[in-house]
């Protein structure tokens, strides 16, 4: 008999077997390959690669350097802030492709209430939710950014109007039916979505082992909030963002350690981040200066009743958008204020993207101009104020990906993945293929290859 042939032959008597003697649901969990995706929002490569260094005390995420494989730095998207890159980590594509291009929608009139892009609907391209739940996988998500209607079949998706209660039934609306009341019954209270805090986080780290012990996903997600949050507040590596990341070290060790439970030998832990972060000393009122050129009306509440050119806001950097794309004399007009204003050094602007520059650097496909603060200069909100003012954050990103400080993080562990070894610098957009195949799934749409994590064929970048 041939190789082949005695294979196929095992393989008919093992689907013979399992449909005589099936094995319970907790058996095939533990032979079935898990993929674990932990998000820890602003995380910092050297946060861990030179925690002794920053007084930082991180041993679970020390240990997936010594257990896995490493970026030194991912070089993120245009603009480095949270759901564009969040979304890349889940396509392995670009923000003009996959269509979440900034955190927030384009809004110049307030109509939509400060509203973000909280619906997968918006994404153009597959993701990695899609492409396992197609190939008949078991998928979860706890908290990930741009996951409300989804297709994942256990959801605690990312949304918030008001801060008020009815969020919280919000929340559970757009939840899995009856998954939140489920878990909460067993655990207690879940957070609402203004809710960002290190001790939020704990709570939704006990809710996603919770769905990991009972609904055992293949493919899970999970986002943690609080080192971004203390970071806006006070800045990386402040004492304050050194302790909360300590605390979110842990979190990272207990999921680590129920995903290797639940699927012993056949799990893999990958953690990320978003964007790096820099420290912020100055706020650059665009809207200010537009408003003095002329590019939009307000009345002293605020109020946009009318607007020719409006910035759209990137944290450390900020997008122009015209009503009129076609209007050159108003274009005209935005690019001679944008060079005055950059031409004194003192406020602040790095760069001057145009729009061609933009298409071709994967943001923003719709903007005339993409405005980029120097490191330690954020986009000021006040229509009034002087240009330059006391900063609002003690820390920011959104910078142009290719600031050193806007390096975000990579760690994956698992069976079939190289021990202690270094990839260097690598692109945002590699990780999701790279995921997919470690799934056995495809992302057709991706930008980058797969990286090459096994141990075979890693060479030492240290």
């Amino acid at each position: 008999m041939s190789i082949a042939r005695l294979i196929h032959a095992c393989q008919l008597i093992l689907t013979f077997a399992l449909a005589v003697f099936p094995l319970p649901v907790s058996s095939l969990a533990q032979n079935a390959t898990t993929v674990l995706l932990i998000s820890v929002d602003g995380l910092k490569p050297e946060a861990v690669l030179q925690a002794q260094q920053h007084g930082l005390k991180v041993p679970n995420l020390i240990q997936l350097s010594h257990d896995g494989v490493y970026s030194s730095g991912v070089r993120g998207v245009l603009p480095t802030v949270t759901y564009p890159s969040h979304t890349t980590l889940l396509t392995g594509v670009s923000p003009a492709k996959h269509g979440i291009v900034a955190n927030t929608t384009f809004d110049p009139l307030n109509k939509n209430a400060q509203g973000w892009y909280w619906y997968a609907e918006d994404i153009k391209v597959p993701t990695l939710w899609d492409a396992a739940h197609a190939a008949g996988m078991t998928t979860a998500s706890v908290y990930w950014p741009v996951s409300v209607g989804a297709k994942i079949d256990y959801n605690l998706p990312q949304i918030w109007r008001s801060g008020t209660a009815d969020d919280l039934k919000l929340q559970r609306a757009l939840s899995t039916a009856g998954l939140e009341p489920e878990l909460v019954a067993a655990l207690g209270r879940y957070p609402g979505g203004m809710e960002e805090t290190v001790d939020a986080d704990e709570v939704r780290t006990n809710f996603a082992i919770r769905i990991i012990e009972t609904k055992h996903p293949a493919f899970m997600t999970v986002y943690l909030t609080g080192l971004d949050t203390e970071q806006h507040k006070s800045g990386p590596f402040s004492a304050g963002s050194n302790a909360v990341l300590e605390r979110l070290d842990a979190l990272v060790g207990k999921l680590r350690a129920e995903a290797e439970k639940n699927s012993p030998g056949h799990a893999y832990v990958c953690v990320v981040s978003d964007h790096g972060f820099a420290s912020v000393q100055h706020d650059v009122n665009l809207y200010g200066a537009f408003r003095e050129a002329g590019f939009f009306t307000a009345d002293s509440n605020r109020n946009i009743s009318a607007w020719q050119a409006m910035p759209w806001p990137a944290g450390g950097a900020a997008a122009i958008m015209l009503a009129d794309q076609k209007d050159k004399q108003t274009l005209q007009k935005v690019a001679d204020l944008l060079q005055r204003l950059a031409a004194d050094p003192a406020n602040g602007i790095d760069r001057i993207l145009t729009h061609e520059e933009l298409v071709r650097g994967g943001g923003f496909p719709e903007a005339a101009f993409f405005v980029s603060f120097k490191i330690g200069y954020e986009l000021g909100y006040s229509f009034d104020a002087p240009l330059i003012s006391a900063p609002a954050n003690g820390g920011m990103h959104g910078y142009l990906p290719e600031n050193p400080e806007m390096r975000s993080s990579f760690f994956l562990v698992g069976p079939l993945v190289a021990q202690g070894q270094s990839l260097g610098e690598i692109d945002m957009r590699a990780i999701a293929p790279t995921l997919a195949n470690l799934l056995h799934i495809q992302l057709p749409a991706a930008e980058a290859s797969a990286l090459e994590i096994s141990p075979g064929g890693v060479r030492n970048k240290k």
